[in-house]
């Protein structure tokens, strides 16, 4: 199981995720995606619907029940803190660590466990949603997207995931918007301080999709030693 995390919201890491899916089938037959907690969801004939979940569900190589893919889904475009208390719920942290457990389990292979937002996003007053991977001593993939200001949030951010003890397995770099400037230089630096693999370079793409992001992506050294 890997957790993947982004430097902010908005930088990609459903569809660098869904990427990532698809260029893993090569490694493993059972290729799976779990959003364990959607905000924004939309209210369906079937329950409310999350459009990440359900991207995550088309990349993956096992078909799953939305619940399986998408255990806690709440309506409001919010912080998940934020969200569950206008639904008048809470979220249960052993709740999402048991989820994510039972389905690894039932469909060994490679798995995906996508995160909301940034590293530090509260699930509720005590508990954020980086506590699921440290539960689960998850080696983490990190999404930076190319903007101005990503050398300083991945540094912050791969910072803070080693001090909360885990492993950064791999990071990809995500160009958003088609013009960065300096994109090498950047890259250059991002290589230089991240001290992890870079598993991909995705450009800014006319045309996207899991299948146009996974071209750009090599997550090989995820499976060396398995």
């Amino acid at each position: 199981m890997f957790f993947v995390t982004g430097t902010d919201t908005d930088v990609g890491k459903t569809l660098i995720s869904a990427g990532l899916l698809l260029a893993a089938r090569k490694y493993s037959d059972n290729c799976i995606g779990i959003k364990p907690v959607s905000v924004g969801c939309e209210t369906t004939p079937d329950g409310l619907r999350n459009d990440d979940a359900l991207e995550l569900m088309q990349a993956s190589s096992v078909e799953l029940d939305y619940d399986e893919a998408n255990p806690v889904a709440l309506k409001q475009a919010v912080a998940p803190h934020i969200a569950v208390q206008l639904a008048g719920g809470t979220i249960d942290l052993e709740f999402l660590v048991r989820h994510c457990q039972a389905l690894d389990e039932k469909y060994p292979g490679f798995t995906l466990i996508e995160g909301a937002g940034g590293w530090r996003v509260p699930l509720n007053e005590h508990q954020f949603i980086s506590d699921l991977p440290a539960r689960l001593n998850m080696p983490v993939i990190m999404v930076v997207a190319m903007r101005l200001g990503c050398i300083s949030h991945a540094i912050l951010t791969a910072e803070t995931i080693r001090r909360d003890g885990l492993e950064i397995a791999g990071w990809v770099a995500n160009s958003i918007s088609e013009e960065m400037p300096y994109h090498g230089e950047n890259l250059l630096m991002l290589e230089k301080k991240i001290k992890a693999p870079l598993l991909g370079c995705v450009p800014f793409l006319e045309q996207v999709s899991a299948e146009s992001v996974a071209a750009h992506l090599n997550p090989g050294s995820l499976f060396q030693g398995n």
